[in-house]
């Protein structure tokens, strides 16, 4: 009883406003929180009318599906829309310490209606789960193809510069107190998310969206134009750059530790250099740590349907056949192999770096150092078998 109760307050409360006040549309604009899949903030549509006062939220993901790490790695994530009383939704948000703010949107009877149906279609069995995009079909996208369908396609977006010009610029901005996370992003996603993109595109990310939005105009049937959004305001506050966690120290970012391999192995490096000898402890290492990279770069870009994930031109340089000079260096027999390969090894991580530095593909700044470490470990390989090993056999 006590449930039910419940149940049948919480359902009054939700339509209080509708009785009272009419309908209306507006589209939340949640900022961002401290996980990673809360960083780039999330959007939703609310809507008051004879329903109540019920907000809809594309977002939804079970962690419980099975298998859901290995379809997430693969691509075949599947999110859910869902509709939830405003005030339970906002509590959630509110308990976390996350800016919410509410953009009332200026549509017309005939453009109202439109909406509410196309998210009750959405609604449906048959519609509500859909293939997640990280960049292409996400929260932020299907809200405003949702206004924008709504709008019969009159929605006019002005430029807007936000926080980057291409998908990989947006995600640093707002990953910057992450640099491990964005570390992954840049190992795991390809050239693709380095284009230019349009204004359009770059409401992926919801606070994007939000600022986009802020300036557009929709037809209202008539030929005019008018702003899309009528009203703007804080339902929750919050700062503006969100409730993630402080900054990384230096000393623990990816830069850092990696900026100490490139030392590390300088040193090994010049030792073997001054004495004539091969370190092979220190190859096993470095080229073991690539070629585990490398079978990750495998599966992301031959077998994952992320369609990020592929060209990703890091694949010249982390490739399972790292593995065979981490093996290789141990075995006698291999050693004209190996010194071949190498060759092709530095040459490839050379190709590699030309490409970052001309932009094609934008390398995680703690790339560089492990970078520059191979082609060292690749020369001293190569000098000491054609130099030092031939003079020493003699």
């Amino acid at each position: 009883m006590k449930k039910l109760f419940l149940l049948v307050m919480l359902s009054l409360c939700a339509a209080l406003p509708a009785l009272c006040g009419g309908r209306s549309a507006s589209l939340l604009t949640f900022y961002p929180g401290s996980e990673v899949y809360e960083l780039e903030g999330h959007t939703a549509l609310r809507v008051i009318d004879e329903q109540g006062d019920l907000t809809y939220n594309w977002g939804t993901f079970d962690f419980n599906t099975p298998n859901f790490i290995y379809r997430f790695v693969k691509g075949e994530t599947d999110y859910t829309v869902a509709a939830v009383p405003t005030d339970y939704y906002l509590d959630h948000y509110r308990s976390s310490g996350r800016r919410v703010m509410e953009q009332k949107l200026d549509l017309n009877d005939r453009q109202l209606d439109s909406l509410i149906n196309l998210i009750h279609i959405n609604l449906l069995p048959a519609n509500r789960i859909y293939r997640y995009n990280y960049v292409l079909d996400n929260c932020a996208t299907r809200a405003l193809v949702t206004v924008e369908k709504a709008t019969g396609d009159t929605l006019c977006i002005a430029p807007y510069a936000g926080s980057g010009t291409s998908f990989r610029d947006i995600m640093r901005h707002y990953h910057a107190n992450y640099p491990w996370y964005q570390f992954g992003i840049d190992l795991a996603l390809g050239s693709g998310i380095d284009r230019p993109i349009t204004t359009r595109e770059k409401a992926f990310a919801p606070v994007e969206l939000f600022s986009m939005l802020q300036n557009a105009t929709v037809n209202d049937g008539d030929g005019c134009y008018h702003q899309l959004v009528s009203e703007c305001r804080e339902l929750i506050p919050g700062a503006p750059e969100g409730a993630t966690l402080p900054p990384t120290p230096w000393w623990l970012g990816p830069d850092f530790w990696c900026w100490v391999m490139f030392a590390i192995t300088t040193l090994v490096t010049w030792r073997d250099f001054v004495v004539r000898r091969q370190s092979r402890w220190i190859d096993s290492v470095l080229f073991g740590i690539f070629g585990i990279a490398g079978l990750l770069l495998t599966f992301l870009i031959f077998v994952s349907v992320h369609e990020a994930t592929s060209p990703n031109w890091l694949y010249l340089w982390l490739n399972p056949a790292c593995l065979f000079i981490a093996v290789g260096v141990w075995i006698k027999k291999w050693t004209n192999a190996v010194y071949w390969w190498q060759i092709v090894n530095f040459a490839l991580v050379f190709t590699l770096g030309l490409l970052g530095c001309f932009g094609i593909q934008k390398l995680n700044t703690a790339f560089w150092p492990l970078i520059f470490s191979d082609l060292m470990r690749s020369l001293i390989y190569i000098y000491h078998n054609r130099c030092i090993a031939p003079r020493q056999q003699h």
